[in-house]
């Protein structure tokens, strides 16, 4: 038993074959699916970064012109003292 080899018959798998080549053609299809859809998924999370980027920048002109006018609230008020 011990150093026997298994011998297959023509047209019998080998299971280990069988498994390599699944696994090969599950990462052929996943890479070809991913290289197919790659400018898609960009372009989706570059329009998501450039949304975040635009109301970060909404916020940040906002803060500024709130600061602006209280400054020139407080330049008027001194003005006319």
């Amino acid at each position: 038993m011990a150093g026997e080899t298994i011998q297959l018959k023509a047209g019998e798998a080998n299971p280990l074959k069988t498994v390599a080549v699944v696994l090969g053609a599950l990462a052929f299809g996943w890479a070809a699916i991913e290289l197919a859809l790659k400018p898609l998924l960009g372009k989706a999370s570059k329009d998501k970064s450039v949304e975040a980027k635009a109301k970060e920048l909404a916020k940040e002109v906002e803060d500024a012109a709130d600061l602006a006018s209280a400054s020139v609230t407080e330049a008027v008020a001194e003005a006319t003292s």
